[in-house]
């Protein structure tokens, strides 16, 4: 049979800025897994900080930069419970330690390979924002590491690599230089969208793609 005039399917991507301090990074990462595997797309993890973010996009906490407007704050909240209940994320809770450090779980992420990051962020978001635990905490993290059959000893001293320090903060920058001022960020195909409420329209954008 002849193949011409017949077309490759292109390899779609979504791109996602993340931090693990963010609450709604958890939120949409099952919803978002769902939509890829939908349109036949991959998902790219791109680990950042989001303090840094914040400091150089001069954005904020929505609870700290919302703070004086009344009302915004209590209906963020409506809109994240609704997003929960409509995708079923019944095992998320606040974390009490929340806002915490998570420079040490960014650079984990920079310690795999690129192609093992969404598994390493379905082994620790569990301890992050169903379980409440101090991810800070270096015992409680290895613990968490070796159970999801993970070299933890090996996987922590490498996020004191010089490079790995610096691939965190230059994929920051890079970030906040492309137009990125929070999380969760998402690119497809150099189309940015941000937030969780975006589902539908990169759903829009990958069904276009074919």
């Amino acid at each position: 049979m002849s193949s011409t005039g017949s077309k490759t399917p292109m390899s779609k991507t979504i791109e996602l800025i993340f931090d693990f301090v963010s609450p709604n990074a958890y939120l949409i990462w099952q919803p978002l897994k769902a939509v890829a595997e939908k349109h036949g797309a991959d998902i790219a993890i791109t680990p950042v900080f989001l303090g840094g973010m914040h400091k150089l996009s001069g954005n904020a906490p929505p609870f700290v930069r919302d703070a004086q407007v009344k009302g915004k704050n209590e209906y963020a909240m409506l809109e994240m419970n609704r997003f929960i209940a409509r995708h079923g994320l019944t095992k998320f809770k606040m974390n009490p330690k929340f806002p915490f450090n998570t420079v040490t779980l960014q650079r984990l992420l920079l310690a795999v390979d690129p192609g093992e990051r969404a598994g390493l962020v379905e082994a620790l978001q569990p301890g992050v924002w169903e379980q409440g635990l101090d991810m800070t905490d270096i015992e409680v993290l290895g613990n968490i590491l070796n159970d999801a059959g993970y070299d933890a000893k090996a996987l922590l001293e490498k996020t004191q690599d010089p490079a790995i320090k610096q691939q965190l903060m230059d994929n920051t920058e890079k970030a906040v230089e492309r137009g990125a001022f929070g999380i969760p960020t998402m690119y497809v195909d150099g189309e940015m969208y941000f937030g969780k409420e975006r589902l539908g329209q990169i759903a829009e954008q990958l069904a276009a793609a074919g």
